[in-house]
């Protein structure tokens, strides 16, 4: 962070700025090396990531030995080489998207600080550790935390030129970001949106003239350079080896999962209005309510200060260009995330306290405060509605209870002794307290619930160390935490393609003296196997899996239309 530091002599800066590294710091290491990697995307992207270490196969993603061609590969590099360099999968997993919420609040801190002050910057930075989404996904192993840095980084290097510039080293590590973007999960050129305000800005009232060059044409030939790092080499590789896997990956990368899944998406279908609606207002908290609650002074800001429209101009940008595609999950907004709140601290600096803000605000915090603590002395007693809702994941809830019982009691003298205290900073105390408490104890109490691990175990334990199992319909985790090889047969082919394999295979290791078995979901059809001759090896993940072997067979079952089979060698070793 010295490239922070370099340009500002200011003591109040940099005791600001360590105030807030040592803080994010803290919040964002809380809970590492407390949990495995939970569905339900994390299994997957770290199980890529401990077979590249275990493989040596870095270029083509791959799971369970089979290509990912749904995501380019730096996030899985990322994982790896922590995993790499470490030893320490369950430590390791989470340490990218840490660090990666560190840079961005910095960076929201260090723009504010330079386009307003060092005030503004910091209640941003704050702000913007305040809101749920941000914590949310800084402290799992998905991808959208650290896109959302790489086009935090984006923006930054644009406005640091545009706007505090020029400063063309800056605009042009922008350009360099959003490639890495671009390779992290396609969205990476966003920040390229803010360019259209500001030339506005550039046309209608001559502002930030001085940034606008020839050399600017220079900025996408950074970006490329980028992403070729990956592309080249990535390209290259499928031309000579010319496999239909090698090029189905290709296709599928470059084609399939950027323009064709923006314009014809193919699940998480959701209307227009999305995000907007069953987003922001909740998972954006408190940003729309401080729009509300300072409506005049917000109008006001945005009317006298254009820095401030630019920002919230690239936020609706984003809001929209995710708004188009039918394809919406809530974490694709994400990105636009850490200037909206840059945008509010400055709009909102030094307003007064507004009375109905403060009441609202305090009086949902003891709401939620005796809410938790209600649920914790519920699971206590083992409520028969809270028994049967988690009867799933367990039927133990006492140690569930005990958290939020501790939780609850926490909370609520938090509040008493904070009630002078101005709302959003009682907030804050109060999100601190519970990512304390659920980072570190909740997680060692649901990390068995939220994986597969028992029960992968067990059944290792039925079928003994000299068999061999199969999977079918299955889902990443039961790869990563099975302790004894596993063989599956395309996790993209249909269910059907996939019995026929795994009957071919049971039956060659009959005719070789091997014992195989199959795991399969209790609620999936099949025509070559009697499900009621399965053998319940538990509940995992809301399903009951059955184990089923040579003798659960029945007729002769038709062969695969394609042999597929792909083999990983005990990939639960690194949880000894």
């Amino acid at each position: 962070m010295a490239f922070l530091l370099k340009y500002f002599n200011s003591d109040d800066y940099r005791r600001v700025f360590w105030a807030l590294f040592v803080l994010t710091l803290v919040v964002m290491a809380l809970g590492v090396g407390f949990r495995s990697p939970w569905p339900a995307d994390e299994p997957r992207f770290v199980e890529v990531a401990r077979e590249m270490v275990a493989n040596g196969q870095w270029l083509f993603p791959a799971r369970g030995g089979e290509f990912y061609p749904d995501k380019p590969p730096v996030f899985m590099w990322a994982i790896a080489l922590c995993y790499f360099l470490l030893g320490n999968l369950k430590l390791a997993f989470l340490i990218p998207n840490a660090l990666c919420g560190l840079v961005t609040v910095l960076l929201v801190f260090d723009l504010g600080a330079r386009l307003w002050n060092v005030r503004t910057g910091r209640n941003a930075a704050l702000l913007l550790m305040l809101v749920p989404q941000f914590l949310m996904q800084t402290k799992n192993a998905q991808i959208d935390a650290m896109v959302a840095c790489w086009i935090t980084v984006g923006c930054y290097g644009l406005i640091r030129h545009f706007m505090t510039g020029p400063s063309w080293r800056w605009y042009f590590i922008g350009w360099a970001f959003m490639g890495l973007g671009v390779i992290t999960k396609g969205v990476g050129f966003l920040p390229l949106l803010i360019l259209l305000p500001l030339g506005f800005y550039a046309w209608k009232q001559k502002l930030y003239r001085d940034s606008w060059g020839w050399r600017a044409l220079a900025g996408p030939l950074v970006m490329l350079a980028v992403i070729a790092c990956w592309l080249v080499p990535m390209v290259l590789t499928v031309k000579a080896a010319g496999t239909p896997e090698h090029l189905a990956y290709m296709n599928n990368i470059l084609f399939k999962q950027t323009g064709e899944r923006y314009v014809n998406a193919w699940h998480h279908i959701k209307p227009w209005y999305f995000f907007v609606f069953s987003v922001i207002p909740w998972l954006w908290f408190p940003l729309p309510l401080l729009v509300i609650a300072y409506w005049k002074r917000f109008v006001a800001a945005i009317k006298a200060d254009p820095r401030i429209i630019i920002l919230l101009c690239w936020v609706a940008l984003v809001v929209l260009f995710f708004s188009i595609s039918p394809g919406k999950r809530n974490v694709y907004i994400l990105p636009a995330l850490p200037m909206a709140a840059l945008a509010m601290a400055a709009a909102l600096a030094g307003v007064d306290r507004c009375n109905w803000f403060e009441k609202l605000v305090s009086g949902l915090l003891w709401f939620l405060g005796v809410v938790v603590l209600a649920a914790g002395v519920l699971s206590f007693i083992h409520h028969p509605k809270l028994v049967k809702a988690m009867a799933d994941y367990t039927e133990d809830l006492t140690g569930i209870g005990l958290m939020f019982i501790s939780l609850g009691l926490a909370w609520l003298g938090l509040l008493l002794w904070s009630r002078r205290q101005a709302a959003l900073l009682k907030a804050g105390m109060v999100s601190i307290l519970g990512w304390a408490l659920v980072s570190t104890w909740g997680y060692s109490l649901l990390d068995d619930m939220r994986t597969p691990r028992p029960l992968m175990q067990h059944t290792a334990e039925v079928i003994g160390p000299e068999a061999e199992l199969g999977l079918i319909d299955f889902k990443e985790q039961f790869i990563l935490f099975s302790p004894v090889s596993i063989t599956h047969f395309s996790y993209l082919a249909p269910n059907e393609q996939q019995e026929r394999n795994a009957a071919l295979w049971l039956n060659e290791g009959l005719a070789e003296g091997k014992q195989r078995f199959v795991l399969a979901p209790a609620s999936i059809q099949l025509s070559c196997f009697d499900l009621g001759k399965g053998r319940d090896m538990g509940m995992a993940h809301r399903e009951t899996w059955l184990l089923l072997g040579v003798d659960a067979m029945q007729g002769e079952c038709p062969a695969p239309a394609r042999l597929q089979r792909f083999f990983t060698a005990t990939p639960g070793s690194w949880m000894h």
